[in-house]
């Protein structure tokens, strides 16, 4: 995930932060889970974290700029 020229400015420990402390989260219907945080150090973007069904295994993570935090 992290060779994508897109990706490869995501840090770990920002994906970290997102697993531990989510702003917000939702379960996809294949069991995955999806976790959003606001990294400041990236200008304010929401970074979104896609856990397999463990809850451990990272499959994927963005800057998701369509996200908008729900009301």
């Amino acid at each position: 995930m992290r060779e994508r020229a897109d990706r490869h400015l995501i840090k770990m420990e920002w994906i970290e932060q997102v697993i531990q402390h989510p702003e917000h989260t939702s379960v996809q219907s294949d069991g995955r889970f999806r976790f959003w945080s606001r990294i400041e150090e990236a200008n304010g973007k929401f970074l979104r974290v896609i856990l397999l069904a463990d809850k451990e295994t990272v499959h994927n993570a963005f800057f998701d700029r369509s996200f908008r935090r729900p009301a």
